[in-house]
Parts: structure tokens; sequence; C-alpha cells
């Protein structure tokens, strides 16, 4: 069984047997103290890295750059259990300017949203956030 713990901070730490995990939207914490994050942030990871932490399987993904770059999105199973975080990739507010590949990484996490994330809210909330990024891009 995985335990997950969305953190005041906006950290999610994932813990299953005894091992814990330790998300953000820029870097993820292993276990073992060594730290997976895109190579844009000074890291090695380009597309997905991803491990067994107990019982669940944790893969952690680059889907392209967001509002800043080099956001991540995590997935995580166990059993029939799926629990997804999108991280940076999902904002409050839409900017004015929004770069073409940000709803391109949206599009895509889209496909991995089960019926929630832990950090943005329904598939429904981020559609309509992806509709948004889409109406700026195109001048809407």
């Amino acid at each position: 069984m995985v335990d997950l713990e969305v953190r005041d901070d906006g950290a999610i730490a994932v813990s299953s047997q005894g091992a814990t995990l330790v998300y953000t939207p820029y870097r993820v914490t292993a276990p073992d103290g060594s730290v997976v994050a895109h190579e844009s942030r000074g890291g090695s990871l380009a597309g997905a890295w991803a491990t067994q932490l107990g019982t669940a399987f944790v893969e952690v993904s680059f889907l392209g750059d967001g509002p800043e770059g080099g956001e991540l999105a995590m997935v995580v199973s166990d059993g029939g259990d799926t629990h997804v975080a999108l991280g940076a990739l999902v904002t409050e507010q839409v900017p004015a300017d929004v770069p073409p590949s940000w709803p391109a990484a949206i599009d895509l996490a889209l496909g991995l949203i089960v019926d929630t994330t832990l950090d943005s809210g329904s598939k429904d909330d981020v559609e309509r956030f992806h509709q948004r990024l889409l109406e700026v891009v195109h001048g809407l």
C-alpha cells in the first residue's frame, strides 16, 4: 500500500514499505537521496525515470516545457490505484504570453489523468486550463 502526503510547501511525499520519495514540480528526491531533475535544471533527465518504491511503481516524466521549463509530471501506480501529479504544468493563472510547448505538454498530461490529480484538480479542470492556454497561443 502507498501513502501519499501533499505537504504545506506543495511537495508530495510518496511512501511504501518504509521507503519515501519526495516529488516537487522540478525535482524528485529518491529514497537513497539521489535527485532527479530535467537537464534544463541541472539534472540528467531528458524523458522519463522510473523506480519501484515498495509495492508502488513511480514514473517521473518530462512532457515538455510549461511556464518556466523543466517541469516534471509523476504517476504512482499501486495495485489498481493510480495517482498523478502535474506540478507546475498547471497554474492558477494563464499568463498573457504562453510558450507553444506548454499546451502540448498539458495535452500529453491529460492522457495520464485517471479522475483527479494530486495537485491540479479534476481532469475537467485540467482540460479547461488546456483550452485557456490554447486560446492565448492562438490569439482567441
